[in-house]
């Protein structure tokens, strides 16, 4: 699969000598969902923003298929669309209206055809001669995915779309981004939800302090990086981890009757059987086993204390 995004050693500097971006590598395949993770401050927008030709790059080069965002701008910039974090739309204008304009601001030709597809993709169709301030905040959100759809991008950049939007309407709007996948979109989103990224994405990167640190295939990772806990719970309440278990490194919960043992699925033996073993030895009733997989969450607390370590030291 053909790359549509190439960004190499992508650098951006302000007068003041802050760092927002710090030699940031990525190849974004056609047709996949890239979930872009990070802090407050990491980078995520201001990488999307020099991307998009918002925010000129101090260095490096960003391609979007096959062209230069800076030598060949207008070629680049109308295969992007982009989803900012800001509801700013016209509130007295009609939905359909709205859309129709941003196509026209790329030029492209009047087609309702198009925007009749786009519309009805997005649960858009029977509120097209809605007013926008008629609209709920998630249906806003769909305009602004409409808008940004308007003149058939390639590749399109949600800039956290579902922020401020409940738990219910975060979900219909990852059925949006799926549906928009299929239909042959490229999809890159930042986004402060790591169950988003964990629900939708085909690979995750990570962001911290202006560097990537790290791209890959959201299954591998957390095949890669995720370890899995075993939780042995006990018929009695303990007031602390018994000497002859010291060596397992077990966490003993706040209820005082399950005891947490941590181990790599890659390794070739887990000690489990030895440690289900030395807790019956130490007289020890269990109750129940239950093992727990780390959530991409997880990881990615993880990798930014490490970076965080690291910068540190």
């Amino acid at each position: 699969m053909s790359a549509i995004l190439n960004i190499t050693d992508l650098r951006k500097s302000y007068a003041d000598g802050f760092e927002a971006l710090k030699g940031v590598n990525l190849e974004i395949k056609k047709g996949e969902i890239v979930a872009l993770l990070g802090p407050n401050g990491a980078g995520k927008t201001t990488l999307i923003s020099t991307v998009c030709g918002i925010t000129t790059a101090t260095s490096g080069d960003v391609q979007v298929g096959g062209h230069c965002i800076q030598r060949e701008y207008r070629a680049a910039r109308s295969m992007i669309g982009l989803v900012p974090q800001e509801i700013n739309l016209e509130p007295f204008e009609k939905v359909i209206n709205t859309v129709r304009f941003s196509r026209g601001l790329f030029g492209r030709p009047k087609d309702d055809a198009i925007i009749e597809r786009i519309l009805r993709q997005l649960s858009l169709w029977d509120k097209r001669n809605n007013q926008i301030r008629e609209l709920s905040g998630g249906m806003k959100r769909r305009v602004l995915i409409a808008k940004a759809l308007s003149h058939e991008p390639q590749l399109l950049f949600l800039d956290e779309p579902t922020a401020g939007v409940d738990v219910e309407l975060r979900k219909d709007m990852w059925e949006v981004v799926a549906g928009l996948k299929a239909s042959g979109v490229t999809i890159v989103l930042t986004t402060h939800y790591i169950e988003e990224a964990e629900a939708i994405a085909d690979r995750v990167g990570v962001i911290a302090r202006g560097e990537m640190l790290l791209i890959e295939d959201k299954d591998a990772l957390m095949a890669r990086m995720g370890q899995k806990q075993l939780d042995v719970q006990l018929s009695q309440p303990l007031d602390s981890i018994p000497e002859a278990l010291a060596g397992y490194d077990l966490v003993l919960g706040e209820d005082k009757h399950t005891l947490t043992y941590s181990y790599d699925t890659r390794a070739e033996r887990t000690g489990i059987t030895k440690l289900l073993q030395d807790v019956s030895k130490s007289g020890l009733v269990l109750r129940d086993v239950v093992t727990r997989q780390s959530s991409l969450e997880d990881i990615f607390v993880d990798l930014v204390h490490a970076d965080d370590g690291e910068d540190a030291a």
